[in-house]
This record gives C-alpha cells, sequence and structure tokens, in this order.
C-alpha cells in the first residue's frame, strides 16, 4: 500500500500541517469507523472530536473548519491536524488514493447527470454481476454516498475486500453533478470526483435544473457537468463518454469533444443523425440491428428507455458480452422509488420526481400507462426554497394538459425531519401557481391523510402517481399501514 506523510499529504491538498510530522499508514474514513493509522476526513471537528481521533490511534485528522478550541487541543496532545480551505481537496485526493490501491486494475465508469443518475448506475452494476465481475457501487435508494463532501466512497472502496474477500474489479460510481455544503456551491465537484475515479467510460444522462441556490442557471449547471467531460479527456487511458442525443445540451457538449473520449449516443433518430442506440416499439437498436425486444424490458416509461440505452452504450463500450448486457437488463430490478410499482387495483407508482424534468417525464409515461383517471399526490420539496417549488409546481401544471386528474399536495408535516420541513413560503409558492393557472387541487398537511384520502377516493381501474423528494419517501410504509387497517375493518 502506498503509505505517506502528513506534510506530503498536507501539501497534495493545499492544507496546512499544524503538529508534527508522522507517517500515515491507514486509509481515509471516518471518526466513528477509524482505526489506528488511519486519515479522519471531517468537514469540521472541534476539541473534544481531536481527543477521540487521537485516543483511537488515528494518524491525522483532515478538516475544513476547526471550532472552538480544536486548534489548541491538538497541539496540547502533539496531535496532527491538517487545515484546508475546500474539504474536496482532501476527499478528492483520497478518492484516488483508495482506487489506486485497492481497485488498481479495475474497469471503472462514473455516471452523472441531473436525473437518471442512480437508475443508469444500478443497471450498469447489475449487469455487471451478470457479466462476472465482482463489482462495487456507491448508489443507493437515497443516492447519499455521491458527493465529495465526506470521504464515504474512500472508505467503502477501502474496505471492500475485507467485507466481501474479493477485490474490486469493475466499480460504477455515480457522481452529483452540483454539490455543495450549508448553501455553498462545492465548485468543480462533478470534474474532481470524475478525475479521481479516471473512468473508462463516462455516462452523462441529461441536463436541467435542480440544487437551485447552488446553481442559478442552466449554463452553470452546463459547466459543472462539463467539468466531468473535461477530466476524462485529461486521461491518459482511452475511454469513451456516452451521451443522451436528445438533451440538447449534451449534444452541445458533445461538439466540444476533440480527439477524445470516443463518443457514443443515444436517442431518437431523424432524418438528420441516427444515434449508436435507438429506441422504437420493436425494442432498443445498437447500430440499427435490434438488440434487445421491446417484450425483454421491465419498464418501458421514457426515462427508463433514456437510462437502459446509457447502460447498454456503456457496458458495449467496455466490451462486456451481449447476452450478460441482455440478461442484466431483463432481470433488472429498479432501486426504491424510481417508478415503483407499489400495488396493482388502483396502480400505485411511486417516483423520486424531484426537479421540474423528472416530473414531466413521470407524469406524462404514467399517464400513459392509466386506464383511468389519474390521481397525483404531490410532496412539496421542504427547505429548498421558492424557486425550484415553483419550477416544480409549474411542471406539473404543463404535464396534466389533456389528462383526467386530480391533484392533491401535501407538505408531509409529520414526517420530514428540520432539514426537509416546508416552510410557509414553499407551500404558498406552490398553492399560487395552481391557483393562477384555476388547477382545482386539494391540500393536506399531512402525508397521512393525503394517501388515505387518495386510496378512499381512487377506483380499482385508477392509477395513483406519488411523486416528491424526501416529503413523500415514507408513502410505502404508510400505504401498508392504511391497507392493513382496511383489512381489519
Amino acid at each position: 500500500m502506498n503509505k505517506f506523510t502528513t506534510s506530503y499529504l498536507a501539501k497534495k491538498i493545499d492544507g496546512k500541517l499544524i503538529g508534527p510530522e508522522i507517517k500515515i499508514n491507514g486509509i481515509f474514513t471516518f471518526l466513528n469507523h477509524a482505526k489506528p493509522g488511519d486519515v479522519v476526513i471531517r468537514h469540521w471537528i472541534d476539541e473534544k472530536g481531536v481527543e477521540i481521533a487521537r485516543n483511537r490511534g488515528v494518524s491525522c485528522v483532515v478538516t475544513q473548519n476547526p471550532r472552538k478550541n480544536a486548534i489548541e487541543k491538538a497541539t496540547e496532545l502533539q496531535f496532527p491536524i491538517i487545515i484546508t480551505s475546500k474539504i474536496e481537496n482532501a476527499t478528492s485526493f483520497a478518492l484516488k488514493w483508495s482506487v489506486k490501491n485497492f481497485a488498481p486494475n479495475s474497469i471503472r465508469v462514473v455516471v452523472t447527470g441531473t436525473n437518471g443518475k442512480s437508475t443508469t448506475t444500478h443497471m450498469i452494476y447489475n449487469i455487471l454481476k451478470v457479466a462476472g465481475y465482482s463489482c462495487y457501487t456507491n448508489t443507493d435508494s437515497k443516492s447519499e454516498f455521491n458527493t465529495l463532501i465526506d470521504p464515504v466512497v474512500s472508505d467503502q472502496i477501502s474496505r471492500f475486500k475485507t467485507k466481501t474477500g474479493k477485490n474490486i474489479e469493475a466499480m460504477v460510481i455515480e457522481v452529483s453533478e452540483v454539490q455543495g455544503w450549508m448553501d455553498k456551491l462545492m465548485k468543480n465537484h462533478a470534474y474532481l470526483m470524475t478525475e479521481a475515479v479516471d473512468p473508462d467510460v463516462l455516462v452523462l444522462t441529461n441536463i436541467s435544473m435542480d440544487h437551485l441556490g447552488l446553481v442559478n442557471s442552466i449554463e452553470e449547471t452546463f459547466n459543472e457537468v462539463y467539468g466531468s467531460l473535461i477530466a476524462v479527456e485529461k486521461s491518459s487511458k482511452k475511454n469513451y463518454a456516452i451521451l443522451n442525443h436528445d438533451d440538447p445540451l449534451l449534444r452541445k457538449m458533445g461538439k466540444k469533444v476533440g480527439s477524445k473520449p470516443d463518443i457514443l449516443y443515444h436517442g431518437t433518430a431523424t432524418h438528420i443523425f441516427n444515434p449508436d442506440l435507438t429506441f422504437n416499439s420493436d425494442g432498443i437498436y445498437l447500430n440499427k440491428e435490434l438488440f434487445l425486444k421491446g417484450e425483454e424490458l421491465p419498464f418501458k416509461s421514457k426515462h427508463f428507455i433514456q437510462n437502459t440505452m446509457a447502460a447498454i452504450g456503456a457496458c458495449v463500450s467496455l466490451n462486456v458480452d451481449h447476452n450478460a448486457i441482455k440478461t442484466g437488463i431483463s432481470s433488472y430490478k429498479p432501486l426504491s422509488r424510481r417508478f415503483s410499482v407499489l400495488k396493482s387495483n388502483p396502480l400505485i407508482i411511486d417516483d423520486f420526481a424531484h426537479n421540474p424534468d423528472g416530473i414531466t417525464a413521470t407524469i406524462k409515461s404514467t399517464a400513459k400507462m392509466s386506464e383511468g383517471a389519474l390521481h397525483i399526490v404531490f410532496a412539496i420539496r421542504g427547505s429548498r426554497g421558492e424557486l425550484i417549488n415553483q419550477l416544480n409546481a409549474e411542471a406539473v401544471v404543463n404535464a396534466i394538459k389533456n389528462v383526467n386528474n386530480s391533484l392533491l399536495i401535501t407538505s408531509s408535516a409529520e414526517v420530514v425531519d428540520h432539514l426537509n420541513t416546508v416552510n410557509d413560503s414553499e407551500r404558498k409558492v406552490v398553492i399560487d401557481i395552481f391557483k393562477e393557472q384555476n388547477i382545482e387541487y386539494i391540500f393536506k398537511n399531512e402525508l397521512f391523510d393525503a394517501l388515505n384520502y387518495t386510496i378512499q377516493k381512487a377506483r380499482t381501474t385508477d392509477t395513483i402517481l406519488l411523486i416528491g423528494a424526501q416529503g413523500m419517501d415514507p408513502a410505502n410504509e404508510i400505504l401498508s399501514q392504511i391497507f392493513r387497517s382496511e383489512q381489519d375493518l
């Protein structure tokens, strides 16, 4: 394992070392995971944290915000602490170091973009496992591990063999296209994380507005996503980029690419351009030949098809056996809250639609599936500001035009924590949009009341669509309670 010293680490992450020069012989991790010799990375630490780290035998602590008497305590204990102006310098170094030491010969894929990252990442992961690879991914149902705020991915990569008994042969890393801390943009996040992984394949799903407040224009989002493409362009290896040709901003981005990476496009065929991967009623075509029949696809919504074509493109670029790709897709089980079917009669679909593009695509896809009326339960995004909630409400208005629907809005007040509480201005801006557009709606403050009301109203031939971010996360559990109560009557 490549060992180094505290002063070397400080230099590499543009940090200032306070305390002694010592050799580091552990991994990068969290304070509560740390073992003797490890490096702890924390966005902030106080004197108590320093004392805990020293008692655990940690080599040093890296932080951006030493609080209270952290520096004094470190000096008193002669314990090394490194202060960096940007914690992402430390976490990106940690990620690069972990890949180099624990997965140096692995094939690597990075997936980023505004919508569809988790599904695309998870699908590629599933295909690679079917193909026989010992594979790591950082994607989970809540996408909590796609940032450079902390060293979670580095920690997981470093512990993979101990946990599984296998070496990492392939990894699929989901990268948040925009990231921040305390309402401040963590600039170049996609570039730093992609550069640290050094992928063989980069997948870009789409570019649309989200993370408002961190970025305030589509141009800013474009520039942040483009950083990942710059990172693969700078790589010394032969690599590929998989781009969604239906997204005009990704088409624009593709035109900026020079001699590398090689680009594989997926999207709609036109008389002007025929992408490498396309879809029609027969199925998915690769280079104009039928690759996967429509009946072999587990889902046929537009955004799922786009994610599927991106996953196929990534795995074809990696020379994965085509039969393994087909099996990996046909056997795919989606992540929680990714167009998940919770019940039939009435059909209940739950989706983590949390920004305008995701909301529009999900409502339109569901409307096509519905035999009866469409009942939409829409959770307001709490503590995310007025602008994103205004745009989300406008997306609902545009998507439900000419659709036989009923609309219910909820703040999910009884199930969200303080980080996701809907404030008065957020609720008002959503309701005002529907009032201005003469859209009939019902408001329920609590999620239980919203779901119970909708269940009682819906007929067996109807469809219920649950959309929203954290405010809708507990819906499946609440629905189970409602249906159990009905059975007991």
